[in-house]
């Protein structure tokens, strides 16, 4: 079976409907209804039930999900042992929020490195919807983020609390400041701000990645939040400073793995992300 067949399938099914697949895998929709038709003649079964709400698995899709997963991985699987470099037993993949890289990630490689040297590494940067696809197709072996989704055949697993706080390169600049700048961690810590912050408006600037805002504070100055494990030295060196009397914010970091494998380097992976993460709400508390 034509693997480009089956990934269709698996992002139809992790978006929930053709247009955001199309879009996801940047091609047209027709593109996309053609290959899942192909599939389904193929098949001899629907595999998904069309409708104003998107589209469905139908429970012929739903077996066929978890075979589509291996397919994928197979292939993926094959990738990564035909160009093992010489001298390791097996490769990893990781891919995790920008944020999640800024000290905590580096640790965890740090501590692979030296738990299991004979393991290759492949780290990447990727925002929840890339991780989750990954993911379910085979690519990524363990995605760290904020906002993963649940889906078949996936262990999603709470990290660690972040300390989302609202800092400023300025105490003068007082609050509201016009030089905020919004950080999208996610609807429910959007919601959150604006329950708590209702008397400031739409923010002049608006990043999805934290590190790209505490860049522009240090330059040019303003407010933002950001994880307390983000700005922590920034604070300590007189850099950033803490706005008086407001809220802080609760912002869950979790690791998404696959359910049922059997894989001794993934267990060994997952344990030193556990361990790390209890060394890191730790130091946090």
């Amino acid at each position: 079976m034509d693997t480009e067949l089956a990934r269709t399938f698996l992002m139809v099914a992790a978006t929930g409907n053709f247009v955001a697949a199309a879009s996801r895998l940047h091609v047209t929709q027709s593109t996309v209804s053609a290959r899942i038709n192909t599939l389904e003649t193929s098949l001899g079964a629907r595999l998904f039930q069309r409708g104003r709400n998107g589209a469905e698995l139908t429970p012929s899709g739903k077996r066929f999900l978890r075979h589509a997963k291996n397919l994928v991985r197979t292939v993926e699987q094959a990738h990564h042992d035909v160009g093992l470099p010489h001298g390791f037993r097996d490769v990893l993949t990781l891919s995790g929020r920008t944020a999640l890289w800024e000290r905590f990630l580096p640790h965890w490689v740090a501590w692979m490195r030296e738990a299991a040297p004979d393991v290759s590494l492949r780290l990447d940067i990727g925002f929840e919807p890339d991780i989750m696809q990954g993911l379910i197709e085979g690519a990524v072996d363990i995605g760290v983020m904020y906002t993963p989704t649940s889906r078949p055949g996936l262990t999603v697993e709470p990290l660690f609390d972040e300390t989302l706080l609202l800092v400023t390169s300025d105490l003068k600049r007082g609050w509201p400041d016009e030089g905020y700048i919004h950080i999208d961690w996610g609807p429910e810590f959007n919601a959150r701000f604006s329950e708590h912050h209702a008397e400031t408006g739409p923010p002049a600037l608006i990043a999805n990645i934290g590190w790209l805002g505490v860049q522009q504070l240090l330059t040019y100055g303003g407010s933002g939040y950001f994880p307390q494990r983000l700005v922590r030295h920034y604070i300590q060196a007189g850099k950033l400073w803490r706005v008086p009397d407001t809220p802080q914010f609760k912002l869950p970091a979790y690791m998404v793995y696959p359910r049922d494998s059997g894989n001794a380097t993934l267990k060994q992976a997952i344990d030193g992300l556990r361990q790390l993460a209890l060394e890191e709400q730790t130091r946090g508390e």
